[in-house]
């Protein structure tokens, strides 16, 4: 590369350093910047560099719609930011391991002061005692209400949990998943009603989930063994 003569040479600058790095590198700094210019973006990726989360969890914390926070995945991730890995039917997303990002990281929390969460709030084992906290919490919070069905989707965004860890940290707390166990949960609170009162089976059926009193009778045949009639006949007799 020759040597460029300036009009004026003051003796600060290396006259051929702006020449060392192509339009195409500014460009692609230009586009990160570009990329980060939304302030939901930016938090979005802050975010994600200290976790893993799905589009649900990431919606919930923000107050923004799921096709919204798509929308800045997909361009945080062409832009090789974020990463994405699918388990099931769920996909978590993350932010990359690279030095481009991890240095946009770090420029992030200089600019806002802000500190990055202690590792400690990360370990395996304080993670768990969280998601335990979380599981207890939904089963008080679904039991309480038990004429109220609520699907997994609902749950999770409520209590900012991802659906799988959900869906599997509840099975191992409380035996059975979700459903089964507030199927049978029903169905006990049921019978307890039924034992306890002349109230008609239309109405124990309904305050314990089931507006459908066929739907209710088979279930309560699959976990007591009789139709709630017969049940309520035995109990009186005995």
């Amino acid at each position: 590369m020759s040597h460029v003569k300036l009009p004026h040479d003051h003796g600060h600058l290396s006259h051929d350093l702006i020449r060392e790095l192509s339009d195409d590198t500014f460009s692609t700094i230009s586009d990160i910047f570009k990329m980060m210019s939304d302030e939901k973006r930016v938090r979005i990726f802050w975010l994600l560099c200290h976790c893993e989360e799905c589009v649900i969890n990431l919606s919930a914390l923000l107050d923004m719609s799921s096709p919204a926070v798509s929308h800045h995945l997909r361009l945080l991730k062409n832009e090789g930011l974020v990463i994405s890995r699918r388990e099931g039917k769920e996909v978590y997303y993350t932010a990359a391991k690279t030095s481009r990002s991890e240095a946009l990281h770090m420029a992030i929390e200089q600019m806002i002061e802000v500190t990055c969460p202690t590792n400690d709030s990360f370990t395996p084992s304080a993670s768990y005692d969280s998601q335990i906290q979380i599981i207890n919490d939904v089963h008080a919070y679904i039991t309480e209400q038990v004429g109220i069905r609520y699907t997994v989707e609902q749950l999770s965004a409520k209590f900012l949990i991802n659906q799988t860890t959900l869906k599997a940290t509840f099975k191992k707390v409380y035996g059975k998943p979700i459903a089964a166990y507030m199927k049978e949960y029903r169905i006990k609170r049921a019978m307890e009603r039924l034992a306890s009162s002349n109230d008609p089976i239309v109405e124990i059926a309904a305050e314990v989930g089931y507006e459908n009193t066929s739907k209710f009778a088979n279930a309560f045949k699959d976990i007591a063994g009789v139709l709630p009639k017969d049940y309520r006949k035995l109990y009186k007799t005995e």
